[in-house]
């Protein structure tokens, strides 16, 4: 066990996966001399070389190279910046990683790993703050995961870098220099997917991922002084998904309320939503979507900070939906 914030344990994870699969490559854009715009990647180039490199700002360069790295025995951990920047290479992730297992008849895999983040920041714009992941779990063939805790930031990678699909890790600025938390970083690797329940409630299930989980659980704290018991359902993998614990806990309490920093438009909360209406789970009320409103992020910190969910508008929003089906 060692104390360690988000961003050292992700760092922990890389100097293990380097040392444990000789395959591995870690590069992208600032990763190897630099450590990193966040320092995250700080040392590894000391310590392993070459397999630790800079790239130029081409990011379809870089996935690209991963890609075809990947079907030829390497483990590429590449990182995008910003989850932004990927746009730039969607062909690469969407036509061509996503594709290597089916078009080659299942000769060949990709076993790359794409490192990310996402979500706001003061002063971090429009093309800096966008939430990605609904787009990249509607395609077929990806991998995505979102760790909100120092120990899931190590082992999600972990069990990225394990995998022999093109996983998505897509972590959160706003995580990297939290506070220091107890990591287990020589365990086994975990198995892929599965949600846990992070605080028992018996009134309503709140399903959550990534940085949003932990105003999730400061909402559901506040709420338990009203005398409403909020079930916090978190789910680090996104896909695989963990449908079957969502409609346990959803019938189970009778009430269903979603909460992503994303877009509510399109964003991942409403497939949540349409498998628990698809299985026919009794709900006492609506199932409810508590997102990011659909607008471009200002750069005016205060104002995108009046836009991003917070704890008091999450359990507003909560008392709402029980208010509306007593």
């Amino acid at each position: 066990m060692r104390e360690l914030t988000y961003g050292e344990a992700v760092n922990a994870a890389l100097h293990r996966l380097m040392e444990e699969l000789p395959e591995t490559l870690v590069y992208g854009e600032d990763v190897g001399l630099p450590g990193g715009v966040f320092g995250v990647t700080r040392g590894l180039r000391k310590q392993y070389g070459e397999r630790v490199f800079d790239t130029p700002i081409s990011e379809s360069a870089i996935l690209g190279s991963a890609v075809g790295a990947a079907m030829f025995g390497r483990r590429p951990i590449v990182e995008i910046m910003w989850a932004d920047f990927s746009l730039v290479a969607l062909d690469q992730i969407v036509n061509q990683a996503a594709n290597v297992r089916y078009v080659s008849g299942g000769r060949l895999a990709a076993p790359l790993t794409i490192r990310t983040q996402q979500g706001n920041a003061p002063g971090a714009c429009a093309q800096h703050s966008q939430c990605l992941e609904a787009l990249f779990l509607h395609v077929p063939g990806l991998r995505v995961c979102m760790p909100s805790t120092p120990q899931d930031a190590h082992d999600l990678l972990v069990t990225a870098v394990h995998c022999d699909d093109p996983v998505l890790v897509i972590e959160n600025r706003g995580l990297y220099f939290g506070a220091k938390e107890p990591v287990e970083t020589g365990g086994p690797v975990r198995p892929m997917g599965g949600a846990r329940v992070r605080r028992p409630g018996s009134d309503v299930t709140i399903v959550t991922w990534g940085a949003m989980t932990h105003r999730v659980l400061e909402a559901a704290g506040a709420l338990a002084g009203e005398g409403i018991g909020a079930e916090v359902l978190e789910t680090p993998w996104l896909n695989p998904f963990d449908t079957g614990a969502v409609l346990e806990s959803a019938g189970r309490t009778g009430r269903l309320a979603v909460v992503h920093e994303a877009n509510v438009t399109g964003g991942f909360g409403a497939e949540v939503v349409a498998r628990v209406a698809g299985a026919g789970v009794p709900l006492h009320a609506p199932p409810l979507r508590i997102g990011t409103p659909d607008v471009r992020m200002p750069a005016a910190p205060v104002l995108a900070q009046a836009l991003v969910p917070d704890a008091a508008r999450i359990m507003q929003d909560v008392r709402d939906l029980i208010k509306g089906s007593r």
